[in-house]
C-alpha cells in the first residue's frame, strides 16, 4: 500500500477545510492545490467527480530531509487527495515511508517515519 485512507462523513468542501486543520494542527502547510475535476473541465472538456490534490509540506522535516538528500526533492511535497466517488468522500495521504524507500538511505528513514505518524494522525482525526 501507498497512502492511508479514510472514507468521511463530511461533504467535499468541508473534507477540504478540515484536511487542511488538521495538517495545520501537525505542522504541515498546504504548498499547492491541484483541482483534477476543473483542470480536466478546462483542458479536455471531461466531467470529472470533485478531486484534489493537496500538496502538503512540513517545513521543519522538509528541511531535515532536503539537508540530508537535496535530490529528495522530486518527492516532496507530501500529497494528500481528497475526492468523490459514488457520492461518499474520502482523504488520503501519502506512505512516506514507502515512497522515500527508494532513496534507500537510513538516515532518511526515521524523517519518513515521523511525517508518516502525523500523516496518520491527520487521518485518524477526520
Amino acid at each position: 500500500m501507498y497512502g492511508f485512507s479514510k472514507k468521511v462523513n463530511y461533504g467535499f468542501d468541508e473534507a477540504i477545510e478540515r484536511v487542511t486543520e488538521e495538517l495545520k494542527k501537525e505542522g504541515f502547510g498546504i504548498l499547492s492545490e491541484i483541482d483534477v475535476k476543473a483542470t480536466l473541465k478546462k483542458k479536455m472538456d471531461i466531467d470529472f467527480p470533485n478531486y484534489k490534490i493537496l500538496g502538503a509540506c512540513n517545513p521543519p522535516l522538509a528541511h531535515k530531509a532536503l539537508s540530508a538528500e537535496p535530490e529528495i526533492g522530486l518527492l516532496l511535497p507530501c500529497n494528500v487527495i481528497v475526492y468523490e466517488n459514488n457520492n461518499e468522500v474520502s482523504v488520503s495521504a501519502i506512505d512516506a515511508q514507502a515512497m522515500f524507500k527508494i532513496v534507500d538511505r537510513d538516515d532518511i528513514e526515521p524523517i519518513a517515519e515521523e511525517v508518516n505518524k502525523k500523516l496518520k494522525q491527520v487521518i485518524e482525526n477526520l
